[in-house]
């Protein structure tokens, strides 16, 4: 079994999920006692909030690449960034590394082409949802993305930051960010804000729901066992 590198903390609780996820998935695929072999380095969220504020990506480029190199030297076979947000310094990280980083946006490409959906419904973090290091990246693969309205825009974010990073789930913030995504005509909805999935799931929608947090975590699995 490969070693799996976690760059984690940004928010505990979505690190909590990949986790989680990651030790579920092995011990379904493998049985027995089997878990992940997992090297996780779980960072300070509030100095990384603090330079998302402050616009200083190249200083969380170096954080983070520091970091993938501490996973890296630990014994890590490829590294992970547990944010999507984050991967606007992907590039910092990927070439700071002799392993591979597994670009949750290259994960989201993929299902979304598995999946034949023509046009989709990017929420995350407004710097997710209004950067290009996101967007851009998906249309460039032929996806057909939209984003949603200032306003909304400004809601999801204040819910991440405010409620979802500290664990914090109310019925009344669910409610809405239903209400946000069947007021658009789409074929499916990404949840580019790793802790999005803590109140939005399939069941909830007649629509594709691609977590980012399950698909990267299955991801993982894969190159993990195979």
């Amino acid at each position: 079994m490969k070693k799996c590198g976690l760059i984690g903390g940004m928010s505990w609780e979505s690190s909590l999920t990949y986790y989680k996820i990651i030790n579920e998935e092995i011990n379904k695929k493998l049985g027995n006692l089997h878990s992940g072999k997992i090297i996780l380095y779980s960072v300070d969220f509030e100095e990384i909030a603090k330079l998302q504020r402050e616009n200083n990506w190249e200083k969380s480029g170096e954080i983070l690449a520091n970091v993938a190199k501490n996973l890296e030297n630990a014994g890590a076979d490829f590294v992970l960034i547990c944010t999507n947000t984050m991967h606007k310094v992907a590039d910092d990280v990927k070439r700071a590394i002799n392993i591979p980083l597994i670009d949750i946006r290259d994960v989201v490409i993929e299902e979304v082409k598995n999946k034949n959906l023509k046009k989709v419904l990017l929420l995350g973090t407004k710097f997710t949802m209004e950067d290009k290091f996101y967007k851009k990246y998906l249309v460039k693969k032929g996806i057909d993305i939209i984003v949603p309205s200032l306003k909304e825009r400004d809601f999801i974010h204040k819910v991440i930051f405010n409620e979802l990073c500290l664990g914090v789930i109310k019925t009344t913030s669910k409610e809405e960010f239903l209400k946000i995504i069947n007021s658009y005509n789409v074929d499916g909805v990404i949840l580019g804000c790793t802790e999005i999935g803590m109140i939005i799931n399939q069941n909830d929608l007649n629509i594709e729901v691609l977590d980012t947090t399950l698909l990267h975590s299955k991801k993982a699995v894969e190159l993990m066992i195979n």
